[in-house]
């Protein structure tokens, strides 16, 4: 027996990207025209903690734990899973619907990349990656472009990016603190 999705899943089951460069976080340079940000904290080491790590991960913990609300098409990011990242700021929640466009599950490496569906004051598309190398040191990397794309947000001009920053700051704490909680 499955699940009813959201409204607003639903609604945005059907919207489609809203910028060309799909899967532009995976590559090593960011394209041009957006604000870049590349954010990565050591977790910590050993597989264990890698684990922890992922699981949080793919779960939608890091989003939640920062602070947003997920409504999602399913209970962990796979490909072509759309998620509603709800921003709550007191009384106003603005929504910002994702699609995952691409997925990485190899031994040392875990993580996903969703880009911005219509609807979404910005456009764009960001990956959460955590890996382990060969010392086993675990880290969590954040990266992303993104450009305003709603008039809420070129209102907003700079507070979007202090915004944006401090949600990156609040994912990477929120990883930290899953891939340790269960110890």
């Amino acid at each position: 027996m499955s699940k009813e999705l959201p409204k607003e899943v639903r609604r945005a089951l059907g919207a489609r990207l809203t910028y060309p460069e799909v899967g532009a976080t995976l590559d090593e340079t960011l394209p041009a025209g957006y604000r870049h940000t590349e954010r990565s904290v050591r977790v910590g080491k050993g597989r264990q903690t890698f684990d922890l790590a992922a699981a949080a991960l793919m779960s939608w913990e890091i989003q939640r734990g920062a602070g947003l609300g997920v409504l999602a098409s399913s209970d962990t990011a796979e490909k072509d899973a759309v998620a509603i990242v709800r921003l709550a700021i007191g009384p106003v929640k603005l929504d910002g619907p994702n699609r995952v466009v691409a997925v990485i599950d190899e031994p040392d490496r875990r993580g996903f990349a969703y880009g911005t569906l219509q609807g979404h004051p910005e456009h764009g598309e960001q990956l959460f990656l955590v890996a382990i190398d060969d010392a086993e040191v675990v880290t969590f990397t954040v990266k992303s472009f993104a450009k305003r794309a709603s008039l809420l947000s070129l209102i907003g001009g700079p507070l979007n990016s202090r915004i944006q920053d401090q949600i990156v700051e609040r994912y990477l704490m929120a990883l930290l603190e899953a891939a340790h909680q269960a110890r």
